[in-house]
């Protein structure tokens, strides 16, 4: 019954947040957040090496700095973490 409910606790609020993102992301982006997630640590930093390379990033760097703007935007991100990963990138 419904007074026999427990109360949320904070990994279960993570994952209706990840929920709630995951409705917008479309079937693939899914399937791909779905196998990174699974991946063994290792597996998954090698694979973000790989991924943001320098050439990746300077081909990108249009399509990152908006999506910087669009998160700052929305609350996502503050003016200190755009700082701090504008350096990590390089941009």
């Amino acid at each position: 019954m419904f007074w026999n409910k427990k109360p949320a606790s904070k990994t279960d609020e993570k994952n209706e947040e990840n929920g709630a993102e995951a409705q917008k992301m479309g079937m693939l982006q899914r399937l791909a957040m779905k196998k990174v997630m699974s991946m063994d640590p290792k597996e998954r930093e090698k694979l973000m090496q790989k991924a943001l390379t320098p050439e990746n990033i300077e081909k990108n760097k249009d399509k990152i700095l908006a999506t910087m703007e669009q998160m700052k935007a929305s609350g996502q991100l503050t003016d200190e973490q755009i700082k701090m990963a504008k350096e990590k990138l390089g941009l």
